[in-house]
């Protein structure tokens, strides 16, 4: 799995942003898939944050 900063993450109906990529660390944003300006900022370890998305999807925004 290729993390990249600004990906989309779908699981469910939950979506998750990466805001800031480190190289232990990870921001992320949940999205309110109703208003996607609002939402919660989290920060977790990347291992944290695999194991979240683990099962979901890569949304393309293109």
């Amino acid at each position: 799995m290729k993390l990249a900063q600004n990906q989309l993450w779908r699981k469910g109906d939950k979506f998750y942003r990466i805001v800031r990529l480190e190289r232990l660390s990870v921001d992320y944003k949940e999205l309110d898939p109703m208003d996607p300006d609002k939402g919660d900022h989290h920060s977790v370890s990347k291992k944290e944050f695999c194991r979240l998305i683990k099962g979901a999807d890569v949304v393309d925004t293109m």
